[in-house]
């Protein structure tokens, strides 16, 4: 077989957490020889690696799966591998209800992905499928960069001990693994080396990185590390609760040049009651207090948070807190979610559930909310200069487009700009540019030499 000939493709799904193990994936399969092409309709063998976090992550993937598989009819599509959170949590289902998929690989093995392939197109078994237990999988690794020349994720522990009790997190990818720091500020020199601009961290629970290997919680001495070892100006925090936002952490993102003037923490409500059932750590004191001490030591930091409504048992009283709330701590970035409930979960089947149509409904109160807060964010913007991470040219708009510090790529605004000097700019080039409207969650300017 001349592996140059197969051509393989990849469809990832779910959260950046996902798309790093696609990305590793990635890497195993350009080395064994394979042809990798983003074309699906080209593919000898298609990969799909899943979400299955709440049901529609799981309608999503269930959806890929099938459209994926037309192509054995359609197109010269010879293998189907699943791999990821859907078959990890349901691989009986997925094995017995999808005749196909050719493969499965649970979280805990997609360094087999090539062993998969090779296997299946050998058609030495009907089906392939590896479950490798979670606490051997390999942290780290090669990988095919998939976000750009601009920035990239950095895994720095895998799994969650959290527990909380609507979340599959812990089945589907096990206790908390954290990586070591010399092997993250190796990783991080790599992506450096390669040109990456911006260098974005993330975990089940970031805030909680190193509690396993060192004992304490250790993210302060990451950051300290990776300013020190290498020279990428940007450093960003995605997923940090609120229960271990320390005031050295605090500390570190105000002094620490390097380390943008932004932070996501899910804080998904701020009743105690609701927060209770939810076996969240820490209540609405804890909270209101990262968001109050992040306020003071970071001046002008951009908070992003993510909400759940409509968890069982959550009353009018309920919600109506968690909109003060909203309308008071102002967050720059705010995503909300009606409850999902997951099996095997502790919320699944919790008493008092509150109707999908009310959930939604609640949703959407807060999400109207926030719009006008966000708007505001942004139109303090107008009329200053900001730093823009430039990451490509928007052929439609006629503009080039980027970030500034204060929005983390896929889920917040960009800025549109063009370039009246006629200046030509480079995706992971940094531009000054004015800005000079605002939009709901976008910005728009002219670039300034």
């Amino acid at each position: 077989m001349d592996k140059k000939k197969i051509k393989v493709g990849f469809v990832s799904l779910g959260c950046p957490k996902n798309q790093l193990d696609t990305e590793v994936m990635l890497a195993h399969v350009a080395e064994a020889g394979y042809t990798i092409t983003p074309e699906e309709s080209e593919a000898d063998v298609v990969i799909v690696n899943t979400c299955a976090f709440i049901e529609s992550a799981k309608r999503e993937a269930i959806d890929n799966i099938l459209d994926v598989a037309w192509l054995k009819k359609h197109a010269h599509l010879r293998a189907l591998i699943v791999t990821g959170c859907l078959p990890q949590r349901y691989r009986e289902e997925v094995l017995a209800d999808m005749p196909e998929v050719d493969a499965v690989l649970g979280v805990g093995s997609i360094h087999r992905i090539v062993e998969a392939i090779e296997t299946v197109l050998s058609r030495k078994k009907e089906k392939f499928a590896c479950f490798d237990d979670l606490d051997s999988l390999p942290l780290g690794g090669d990988r095919v960069v998939t976000t750009g020349d601009a920035y990239a994720y950095l895994k720095i522990s895998e799994g969650c001990d959290n527990r909380c009790a609507y979340c599959a997190i812990p089945q589907i990818r096990g206790r908390m693994r954290s990586r070591p720091v010399e092997d993250l500020v190796n990783e991080a020199k790599t992506l450096e080396g390669m040109g990456i601009r911006e260098l974005i961290l993330v975990a089940q629970d970031t805030s909680a990185y190193g509690r396993d290997l060192y004992g304490e919680y250790s993210l302060v001495r990451l950051l300290r590390a990776l300013a020190a070892e290498t020279s990428i100006p940007w450093i960003r925090l995605l997923y940090c609760y609120p229960d271990k936002i320390t005031d050295e952490l605090v500390a570190e993102i105000a002094h620490n040049d390097r380390i943008v003037k932004y932070i996501d923490i899910p804080v998904q409500h701020v009743s105690d009651a609701v927060l209770a059932r939810m076996n969240r750590h820490g209540g609405a004191a804890c909270v209101r207090g990262a968001v109050r001490r992040l306020r003071e030591g970071v001046p002008g930091i951009a908070l992003r948070t993510t909400l759940l409504v409509g968890f069982p048992g959550e009353t009018e009283e309920d919600f109506e807190e968690l909109c003060r709330f909203v309308k008071e701590a102002r967050f720059e970035c705010l995503g909300v979610f009606p409850f999902s409930p997951e099996e095997g979960t502790a919320a699944y089947d919790m008493p008092d559930p509150i109707d999908a149509q009310t959930a939604q409904d609640r949703a959407d109160i807060v999400m109207r909310t926030q719009a006008e807060i966000s708007e505001e964010a942004k139109r303090r913007f107008v009329g200053k200069t900001v730093r823009v991470l430039c990451e490509g040219y928007d052929v439609v708009a006629e503009a080039y487009y980027g970030r500034t510090e204060y929005d983390a790529p896929e889920i917040d605004g960009k800025v549109y700009f063009t370039s009246p000097s006629g200046a030509k700019w480079s995706e992971g080039e940094f531009v000054e540019v004015r800005v000079t409207e605002s939009m709901d969650y976008d910005l728009v300017g002219e670039s300034v030499l």
